[in-house]
């Protein structure tokens, strides 16, 4: 009967500073992580992360420092929220590049027919 009041009472309380403490942690080594990838973005990416994101050899203590930090969920989680950033801001990119001069027909071309 002791143990169970024990443990209840372990259960019942949340240790918000802890979690807190955690969050921010989490939170630097992903960022310490995500600047790396900026930084060596010229790089040849030779690692592989979650949900096939790719990263360079350079990053990968803080890649370590980061899963370590972080719930493996929380790593999936902003690893695809990376991606998706990423892509978007590859095709936003890519569309100014190949935007050239708008040519439409000019009125001109078009001749009304012979009204002969």
């Amino acid at each position: 009967m002791a143990l169970e009041a024990y443990t209840s009472q372990l259960t019942d309380k949340i240790h918000t500073d802890v979690l807190t403490k955690a969050r921010i942690s989490c939170y630097k080594a992903r960022d310490a992580f995500y600047s790396c990838l900026e930084k060596e973005s010229n790089k040849k990416p030779t690692e592989i992360g979650t949900v096939g994101l790719l990263y360079p050899t350079d990053c990968k203590k803080t890649r370590q420092d980061y899963v370590k930090q972080c719930r493996p969920t929380w790593v999936k989680h902003f690893d695809r929220q990376y991606c998706a950033k990423k892509k978007v801001q590859r095709l936003l990119d890519d569309n100014e590049s190949r935007r050239g001069p708008l040519s439409l027909p000019q009125p001109y071309t078009f001749k009304p027919p012979c009204s002969c």
